[in-house]
């Protein structure tokens, strides 16, 4: 997922292998490649996290002053008199310091086990969301850029002219151009919205809601699982509706009246306190677009991506559902009958329905019965420190980077640990990132990418480092055993630090293009696109052996999980056009009964109702993070990233390093300088299909000579 301000997540979010680069053991027994690394490597970029709530609090009005006035000074330049050195490039130079400083103040909401901190970052995101609003009508700003572009000066970079050009139409759709009145309650709006958007992921990310089980109420689930939940004093077990607890949960238990309660207490996150600040962001957005011309807040956001409008989004939508739609009716016989099927065998009840709490769990049945995947089994070969190696290692190899752990890192908890990432040619540090992989109380509860630092030229001219942490919640190490990782968390951590390689290996001009600043729908291509390598041979060999005697995974294991990928293709794609299609809804009206409007998605779509009483809308992280109206982009994005990578990387090899190179310098290091289909162009060497993204899908059976 990616947050417009800082964050990017996914649906909501990944051996030791023989390497001709020497390798170097660190503490924590990772090996990564030791060129360039130095036995001493300090943390010499580090940004602070010691930051008490009272300095937080003291930091973020100085830096507003700071910046405020900066601004001012912009705003006062001679308009007949502006140039780029005393217009554009104070302006970028503030907005540099600007996006600099502020993730120090704003991040710690969603990591620190100090409530007081939390509660502290998140009052400064408050304040800072009201300051971008201020900052974003700056009318006498805009006036000087007009005049600037008007004097349609030479020499300019292409980065530059569009830098100009994006500041310009961002100003028109802040109403720049409209009457004082009209921009005055457009600010009203701006900063309501910021805050309520704040409210509604703060509530989650406190949200503690457990519930306990016997034993027996817990059937069906693994030692391992078992033995990582806390016991309480009447010998019940204490099972929360964090991700490593919740999902085996559903997946695993055979107890229908378990999974029941489980779902529902998952979908009614929040929901007494989130409902209402969701239906009015739906009222102030479609508000907001309507004063500024547009028909939708749909229409409105999308003016800046590739779909551009929201009937170009239906169309692809519509078009997704039609062709899944024979596959998810297959899909659901099959898992009526593998219900039917375990009732007579368990003695239980067919109500002959399939409800929201069967659906994970017979979907796992379908691995099991029709591709013979052991989940129990492969489970023990996904060591999270040895898909650590692996995944870090294939990184490296395929972009030409070298990883260092930095020794005595000043970091935000005991188990998070920082890297500094280097040109593996040139030993230049090209970026920083954290890694922060387990739940903790008040943690933010998905798995994310956030850009703490852009990474692009700073007023010295020189390349500001880019610092980027990746925030996940993969389960807890035990006495007993080692955090173990299912296959899909395996494909979450590859896909979150893809996003993490976007942000370190960006090389921009600008602040505003750096690293994940690209088109919404186009944000998740390059991270979907290495997904795929958690689906092939090599690569999973290098990120897998047993954790009891590092032995490595069965072939027979092994292509059996590969041949799963089309299992419940069709009832999964079908959720993510349930919800694309739901957020479009929302935002194509004035006003919006969310649980209602969830539940007539599920059944119309997916043909499964939701559970009564709940509101799944209010614990949807993307409708307050950065993509109302956008959703659609996950599926938009998997047009491009299969099409690049059936295309090159696995016509010319997965872990083709020219390729990887070639990627990373058109796609990566490009940032948001170039429009998302230009480099794709690039890329590809000809204009983007759609065969790859079918195939993948399991939709057709040929992809431009793959089979």
């Amino acid at each position: 997922m990616f947050s417009l301000s800082i964050l990017v997540c996914r649906r909501g979010k990944r051996i030791l292998h023989a390497r001709s680069r020497v390798a170097m053991t660190l503490q924590n027994g990772l090996m990564i490649s030791a060129k360039g690394c130095s036995d001493s490597a300090e943390n010499k970029n580090s940004l602070r996290w010691d930051l008490t709530p009272a300095m937080i609090q003291e930091q973020t009005e100085r830096l507003i002053q700071r910046v405020r006035q900066d601004f001012d000074t912009i705003g006062a330049t001679d308009v007949s008199k502006v140039t780029i050195e005393n217009t554009l490039k104070p302006l970028a130079d503030a907005k540099l310091h600007y996006a600099s400083s502020r993730h120090v103040l704003d991040f710690p909401q969603f990591v620190s086990e100090c409530k007081d901190i939390r509660s502290a970052s998140t009052e400064a995101d408050k304040r800072l969301a009201d300051f971008d609003v201020e900052l974003s009508m700056r009318e006498d700003i805009f006036q000087r850029l007009i005049v600037l572009k008007e004097k349609k000066l030479n020499g300019l970079s292409s980065e530059t002219e569009r830098f100009v050009e994006r500041l310009i139409t961002l100003g028109k759709r802040n109403g720049l151009h409209l009457s004082k009145e009209t921009q005055e309650e457009i600010t009203s709006i701006s900063k309501t919205i910021s805050e309520l958007s704040i409210d509604f992921s703060s509530n989650l990310n406190e949200d503690n809601t457990c519930l306990s089980f016997t034993e027996d109420e817990l059937g069906g689930l693994a030692e391992s699982y078992m033995n990582g939940l806390d016991r309480l004093e009447d010998s019940r077990f204490k099972v929360t509706l964090a991700y490593p607890h919740y999902y085996p949960l559903m997946k695993r238990c055979h107890i229908p009246e378990t999974r029941r309660k489980m779902e529902e207490a998952f979908h009614s996150r929040c929901k007494e306190e989130n409902t209402p600040i969701l239906e009015r962001l739906i009222e102030l957005r479609a508000k907001m677009a309507e004063m500024l011309g547009f028909k939708t807040h749909a229409d409105y956001v999308l003016e800046m991506n590739m779909a551009k409008s929201s009937s170009v989004v239906a169309h692809f939508l519509d078009e997704f559902h039609e062709k899944l739609k024979p596959l998810g009716v297959q899909e659901r016989k099959v898992i009526l009958s593998l219900k039917q099927k375990e009732c007579k065998r368990r003695g239980l009840n067919f109500d002959g329905q399939i409800h929201a709490w069967d659906m994970p769990y017979y979907m796992n049945q379908v691995e099991q019965v029709k591709f013979s995947v052991d989940k129990d089994k492969l489970i023990e070969y996904f060591p999270l420190e040895v898909v650590k190696e692996g995944l870090l290692g294939i990184y490296q190899d395929l972009l030409g980077l070298t990883f260092c752990q930095v020794k005595h890192a000043q970091v935000w908890h005991d188990s998070v640990s920082l890297y500094s990432v280097l040109d593996s040619t040139t030993g230049e540090e090209i970026g920083q990132f954290y890694l922060d992989l387990h739940p903790r109380v008040g943690k933010y509860g998905h798995a994310a990418c956030f850009g703490l630092q852009p990474g692009c030229q700073g007023p010295d001219g020189k390349r500001m480092i880019p610092v980027a942490a990746m925030v996940a919640n993969f389960t807890k190490p035990t006495d007993a055993f080692p955090s173990l990782m299912q296959h899909h968390e395996v494909e979450t951590f590859f896909h979150e630090f893809g996003h993490v390689m976007h942000e370190l290996c960006s090389r921009t001009q600008y602040a505003e293009f750096s690293g994940t600043l690209v088109e919404t729908d186009f944000v998740e291509v390059p991270s979907q696109m290495l997904e795929n390598w958690v689906w092939e041979r090599e690569p999973l060999h290098r990120m897998s052996r047993h954790y009891r005697d590092g032995s490595p995974i069965p072939d027979r294991l092994l292509d059996k999980l590969i041949a799963s990928r089309v299992a419940n293709t069709g009832l999964m794609n079908l959720r993510q056009v349930v919800l694309s299609k739901l957020d479009q809804s929302f935002h194509t009206k004035p006003q919006a009964d969310t649980a209602q409007e969830f539940a007539k998605h599920c059944q119309d779509i997916l043909g499964i109702p939701a559970t009564p009483g709940t509101n799944m809308p209010a614990s949807f992280s993307h409708l307050a993070g950065g993509y109302d109206g956008q959703y659609y982009g996950y599926l938009w994005s998997e047009v491009y990233s299969m099409d690049i990578y059936f295309s090159r990387f696995r016509k010319e090899g997965i872990m083709n390093p020219k390729v990887g190179m070639e990627y990373r310098k058109v796609i990566l290091e490009a940032g948001g300088s170039i429009d998302g289909a230009d480099m794709l162009k690039t890329f590809l060497g000809r204009e983007p299909r759609q065969d790859a993204f079918f195939y993948c899908k399991g939709l057709t059976k040929h992809v431009n000579g793959c089979v």
